[in-house]
């Protein structure tokens, strides 16, 4: 399985660690499907996880944020971004995620929003699933 993971995923993951966010990582880790990502969608994790309210909230100072962030771009499978979709989507900040999921030959966009996707992954063949929904499908 092959999952690009919406930076509200990766958010939640350093946030709360006991989450199904962050057991999506653990499994990553154990090489239980593989996350891809392309350049601009890295750059986002960097920019929303360096933010002071969720350095905040998870309890990590910048350096702890910085390892978090290094282990995760060691964790994905880089994407070279072939063709640009945009726009399709109606937050042109999902754009990215789209895009590396449509390079990357994802099987699942995870994503807590759900509807800012819509229908437009179907039309590539790939599912919009929660963490939790992404988790179930991993055990299967």
């Amino acid at each position: 399985m092959r999952y690009v993971l919406d930076t509200d995923v990766v958010v939640s993951a350093m946030r709360s660690p006991t989450g199904a966010s962050a057991a999506l990582l653990l499994a990553a880790l154990d090489e239980v499907f593989v996350i891809v990502a392309n350049v601009p969608l890295v750059v986002e994790y960097e920019a929303t996880c360096s933010v002071a309210e969720h350095q905040l909230a998870a309890g990590l100072d910048e350096y702890q944020v910085r390892q978090f962030l290094d282990a995760l771009a060691a964790l994905v499978d880089p994407v070279k971004t072939h063709f640009l979709w945009r726009p399709r989507l109606r937050d042109p900040g999902d754009e990215m995620v789209l895009e590396a999921a449509v390079n990357g030959r994802a099987d699942a966009i995870v994503t807590f929003n759900l509807r800012d996707f819509g229908s437009i992954p179907n039309n590539f063949g790939i599912e919009v699933l929660k963490p939790s929904e992404a988790l179930k499908r991993l055990k299967q």
